[in-house]
């Protein structure tokens, strides 16, 4: 499965690589020694995660739906509009974030409000429903960011003792 959700994100111009640059973006000010390649790992690591398979492919199939008008109104309009006062698609967004704790859900938050990187292009994306994509993106990015958080503190904890 978690190739094909894989797979599912790069149709939607979604590349691995991508979320890795916000996630490298998010820790290397906390860790000089981070490259590109330890963020793409910690991606795939994230991807591992049944529960952040299922969030992907729930998120994928109501923008999905709603692009091509397959929901009833008025969640139709809510999600093409990507409706402010929703908050559904952040929710279900946090699970993912909050898979490596409250640093994960806090760096969500910011990437919410920041929009850097493919999360903005999905934002602003026009033609096309990305409403639960764009938050997505962003809690698998902070969850990303986090477990390399918590890889570095053990990494320094183990050389303390």
């Amino acid at each position: 499965m978690k190739e094909l959700v894989i797979n599912l994100l790069k149709q939607r111009g979604v590349k691995l690589r991508s979320i890795a640059e916000i996630a490298y973006d998010l820790q290397s000010p906390y860790n000089p020694g981070l490259t590109l390649e330890d963020c793409i790992i910690s991606v795939e690591q994230v991807f591992e995660k049944r529960e952040v398979q299922h969030t992907i492919l729930t998120g994928l199939a109501l923008d999905k739906m709603a692009e091509e008008d397959n929901l009833e109104e008025p969640l139709a309009t809510i999600i093409k509009t990507d409706e402010p006062l929703y908050g559904i698609d952040e929710s279900l967004a946090m699970t993912i974030a909050n898979i490596y704790g409250t640093i994960g859900v806090t760096s969500f938050g910011y990437l919410d409000k920041k929009k850097t990187g493919i999360i903005e292009e999905l934002d602003s994306s026009e033609g096309r429903v990305d409403t639960f994509l764009d938050d997505i993106v962003a809690g698998i990015a902070s969850a990303a960011s986090a477990r390399l958080a918590h890889q570095l503190k053990k990494e320094e904890q183990a050389e303390i003792s």
